[in-house]
């Protein structure tokens, strides 16, 4: 049993070096403290924001950089690239017609990277 997810919550990714935060635009018109996040709540650069540099050696700017430096591992900044959305979320609890956004769901970056939820940004609506 996960906690809803929010607008602010903080999301990590395993190739990204700093956290980030969920942006969640109250089109849904649903709260829980403050606006409340979905499955689609995964697109790059409007719900997901940067995660400072990227490490993944599949991300083409990464690999360009890492190659100009000879090999060495070159950290290049973080545009998420996420196509399909977090997964498992909640299918008891919609939210705009879609299975509500836990605290344990993830979500895939195409480059390889795996986001999140680091803190749901409020601890007082539980998803059952």
């Amino acid at each position: 049993m996960g906690v809803q997810v929010v607008l602010g919550a903080m999301m990590q990714c395993s190739f990204g070096v700093a956290p980030s935060t969920l942006m969640v635009l109250p089109a849904n018109r649903v709260l829980a403290t403050t606006p409340a996040a979905n499955i689609m709540d995964n697109k790059p650069l409007m719900n997901v924001l940067p995660f400072g540099m990227c490490q993944s050696p599949s991300n083409p700017t990464v690999a360009a950089a890492t190659a100009a430096a000879l090999g060495v591992l070159t950290p290049m900044p973080c545009i998420p690239a996420t196509a399909a959305p977090w997964v498992p979320g909640c299918p008891k609890v919609l939210i705009g017609n879609m299975p509500a956004l836990t605290s344990d769901s993830k979500l895939i970056c195409s480059y390889g990277g795996v986001i999140q939820i680091v803190s749901p940004g409020q601890f007082t609506v539980m998803d059952s």
